[in-house]
Formats: structure tokens, sequence, C-alpha cells
């Protein structure tokens, strides 16, 4: 696959390039901001990156497809809250374990093996047998009966292979893209390179989100016309999916092999020592009760936990107002639901790739990663603000609408969709980027367990903490109208939202210092 690369020769005046010139000028620096020498170093990068995320919107897409047809939608609060949380943590605790007793490659391997046989066993021996796997309607009846209280849970153990199959897609989404593809980048991306880098890789992920979906659509509806009479067309889409899931799966894991022993073994692509640093003697690796002492402890950590959490609770509250009014607006239309929901995320993923061409790139390589982290938050308070306070004005906005010949709840759609699209977009290209350099100073300790923690533990508190808020508050104005707690959800969201800056600002002074301590060190070590 990657044999163009083997017989690539680099001549010392381009090497030198890199650090000492400018480098890019006119479209070039706009559109690709990368040395021909570094495409052996960033075309594998994306491929990993490329594959991880085909499979993330595959396996997304098909798990609420499992689960809501079969179990219902209220299955997945419960599959949420006690299912795939603790399974987050656990993931945790067994990747801890793995970085102590093996290598940085063979965790790699260790954690994405066991996710693509399961995805082939389910798709090719456990959904052909269910009728043997999953318990008779008879017993599932019965329980349901004998203790009503507990349908949920009960539900979850009638489809129990479904419910397998969410909990590890959903750790597919947290562990595979925050923790394993963007450890690996932070570990081999240096510093200088993750300007340019970052920037194009958010963008060659919204590119596997684009061709993944109509692949989903292909598989899932397209495919019914050439299933022969009496073959079950959902079995025939699993079979396709699932099969795509493994192949790309194998290819990232491929791509990643061949990275490390082509071009990990040069040191023009990568040398842990190039700082000047004086070697050490090996550390043996401390424990896991040592490890999350270092986490608790480490104040940059906790900062990028904040901007984790906040961003999962502000847009949280942002989305779940907008799909209200869209569901108002649809009049229970679900086809009509669906379609813009498939323009959402069709816009999404074209707004993502043209702002990251244009504009993302170019942000993280012009100004400095305080500003750029600071756009993201202002961007979500300005328009999660604004279609609030549209919200909360319904009524006095009405008369005023009829004039351009629409109604308020139809206003509210188009501008929470433009909103959503934005926020999510600027997410992709600025945040997830911004997020993963502030982790680049930090020491090897706090890049792969803390990391770990952070990502995949924060990142699912984060996506909680929105619902639990408007859980608390449904229960506890005795409503199901979300409109009738939008003025406290507003106040929540606009509190979250200035900590957030608070803690991009906090976290700015840290990356600084640590960036300066780091040239200072390889200062000193040069002379």
């Amino acid at each position: 696959m990657f044999a163009i690369f083997n017989n690539f020769k680099v001549n010392k005046e381009m090497s030198k390039t890199d650090t000492t010139t400018p480098e890019f000028t006119g479209l070039r620096a706009r559109l690709w901001p990368i040395h021909a020498h570094e495409l052996k170093k960033f075309i594998p990068l994306g491929i990993i990156m490329f594959c991880l995320l085909f499979n993330y919107t595959v396996l997304r897409d098909t798990k609420d497809s499992l689960v809501v047809n079969s179990a219902g939608a209220g299955a997945i609060t419960f599959l949420k809250l006690y299912c795939v949380t603790p399974a987050a943590v656990l993931f945790v605790i067994l990747y801890a374990k793995l970085t102590n007793v093996m290598t940085r490659e063979n965790v790699f391997y260790a954690v994405v093996a066991p996710f693509i046989i399961f995805f082939g066993i389910f798709g090719f021996i456990i959904y052909p047998n269910l009728h043997m796997l999953h318990p008779s309607v008879e017993s599932i009846q019965a329980l349901h009966a004998a203790y009503p209280a507990l349908s949920g849970f009960i539900d979850l153990y009638a489809y129990w292979a479904f419910s397998l199959f969410y909990v590890l897609s959903e750790i597919w989404g947290s562990a595979m893209i925050a923790l394993m593809f963007w450890q690996f980048a932070n570990h081999v991306v240096r510093l200088r390179e993750s300007k340019r880098f970052y920037g194009l890789f958010a963008v060659i992920g919204n590119a596997a989100l684009v061709v993944s979906g109509p692949t989903v659509m292909f598989c899932s509806e397209n495919i019914k016309h050439m299933v022969p009479a009496g073959v079950d067309p959902w079995q025939i889409t699993l079979y396709l999916l699932m099969s795509t899931v493994v192949i790309m799966g194998l290819i990232a894991m491929y791509t990643y092999r061949w990275m490390h022993k082509e071009v990990l073994t040069n040191k023009l692509y990568f040398n842990p020592e190039e700082d000047g640093a004086p070697k050490k003697k090996k550390k043996e690796k401390p424990g896991l009760g040592e490890s999350f002492k270092i986490i608790i402890q480490s104040p940059e950590l906790g900062l990028i936990a904040l901007l984790i959490m906040a961003y999962g609770v502000t847009i949280n509250l942002v989305e779940v107002q907008w799909k209200n009014q869209l569901g108002l607006f649809c009049s229970g239309d679900k086809g009509l639901f669906n379609y813009y929901m498939g323009i959402l995320s069709t816009s999404t993923g074209i707004f993502t790739i043209l702002f990251g061409l244009f504009v993302g790139s170019n942000i993280l390589r012009k100004v400095s990663w305080a500003k750029a982290a600071m756009i993201t938050p202002l961007v979500i308070l300005v328009g999660g603000g604004a279609f609030f306070c549209f919200i909360l004005a319904e009524g006095l906005m009405e008369p005023f609408l009829q004039f351009f010949n629409t109604h308020a709840i139809a206003a509210a759609t188009v501008i929470g969709l433009g909103i959503v699209v934005v926020s999510k977009a600027i997410k992709y290209i600025l945040f997830d980027p911004t997020k993963e350099m502030a982790y680049i100073p930090l020491d090897d300790e706090l890049k792969t367990k803390g990391k770990a923690a952070v990502d995949v533990i924060g990142g699912r508190a984060g996506k909680a903490g929105g619902a639990f808020v408007q859980n608390m508050l449904l229960i506890a104005f005795a409503t199901k109208d979300v409109v009738a707690i939008a003025p406290i959800a507003f106040a929540v969201f606009a509190i979250v939202a200035v900590a957030w800056l608070y803690a991009v600002k906090a976290l700015s002074v840290k990356v600084t210092a640590a960036v300066l301590k780091k040239k200072l060190e390889t200062e000193a070590n040069a002379v």
C-alpha cells in the first residue's frame, strides 16, 4: 500500500526547511501546508484516522437501529447510564494496566483487535442465531409481569446481544478517536508540525463521515432491491456493514504497523531525543494508584477535563431545545424530522471540510493557542445564547415574523439548525485540535493514563452532564415540555460557557509556560 514511500529520499536542505523558513505562501498555505517530505508521515496518520472514524459512523448508526427497533428508545437511557459509563471506567482501568505491561505499539493492537473481532462475530454469527441466544418471548413477558418496575433492565437482558453491541460501539467512539488516534498523533507529531497537521486531520475526519454516511444508506436501503425473496434484508445489511468495519479496522492496524517499520525508525520523521536531552535511565512505570494520583494532582488535566465537560453540557442544552422545536415544526412527521436530521449531518460535514480547508488550519498556524481555543466557547456562547433568547421571546417575535410569512417555530428550527451546524463544525476544526495540542507539552505519564481518564471518562461525563441537568429540571417542574425549563437551562448554559472561557485562559498560561520551559531546556542542552 505504501510502497511509493519506500524509496523516498530527502536532502539536507529540505529537512532544514521545516524549522528555518515561513514555508508556505498563497493558496498552498491555506489548503495544503504540508511539505513533500512529510507525506510519508502525514498520509498514514490520515488513513488511520479515516478508518477509525469511518467505523465510528457505521457503528453509531447501526447501534441505534438495533436498540430502538427492538427494546425501544427508552432503553438507550438505561444503556448509557448503567452500562456505557461503567464500561468506560472499566476500559480506562484496563487500558492503564496494558500501558504498564505492554509497549505503546502493542497496546494499540490489544485494544483495537478485540473490538474488530466482536463486530465481525456479531454480524456473521451472533445475529443469525439470535433465536438461540436471546431469552424466549414467554420468559421475558413473565419477568415484565413479575417485576414491572424493572422493565428497563429486563429489556436490556431480553436483547443482551444488542445491548453489548451498543456499549462496545459507544466505547469505540470514545476510545478509538479521542484516545488511541490522538495519543499516537501527539506522540509522533512534533509541536511545530501540529499547527499544520492537526487542522487537516479534522478535514480528513469529516471526509470519513461524508463517505461512511452514503455507505450506511446504501447498505441499509438500496440493498433491499437486490435481496432475493425470503431473505432478511437487515441480515444482509449487517453482513455488509460489519464487513466494512472489519476491513477498515484491519487497514488501520496494518497502517499503524507500517508506520512503526518504515516511518518512526527514521529520525527525520520521529526522534524522541531531538531536544538534545541526555538519556535517562529507564524508570519502572508507576502502578494504577500512583497513576491516578498523578492525574488528580495535575492542574493541566483538570482544566482539559473542564473544557471537554463544558462542551458536552453546553451543546447538549442547545441541541435538546432545537430538537424540541424541530419536533413541533414537523408535527409528528417522523420522515420530515429525519429529513432535517439528514440536512444537519450533511451540512455539518460540508461546512466542516470547507471551514477547515480555508479557515481552520490557518487559524491554528497563525494565532496563539489561547486565541484559537477561545473561538469555540465564544461561538457556542453567542450562538446558543441567541437561540435561547429567540425561544424565550417567541411570542414577542410572532408579529414580526408574520411580516415575512413565517412563524416562530419554523424560524427557531432554521436558526437552531444553523447554530448547531456551526457549533459542531467549530468543535471538529478548532476545539479538538487545540485540546490535543494542550497534551503535547505534558510528560508521558499524563499523555497516556491522564489522557485516557480525561477523554474517555471526562467526555462521557460531559455528555451526561447536560442530560442530568435537564432531567432534574423536568422532574422538579413535573413537566415533559423542555421549553418550560428553558429559562433555567439558559442560565446553566451561560454559567458553564463562562467557566469554559476561564478554563481556556488558565490552561493557556500553563501551555505557554510548558512550551517555554521545554525550549529553554533544549537551548541549555544544546550549549
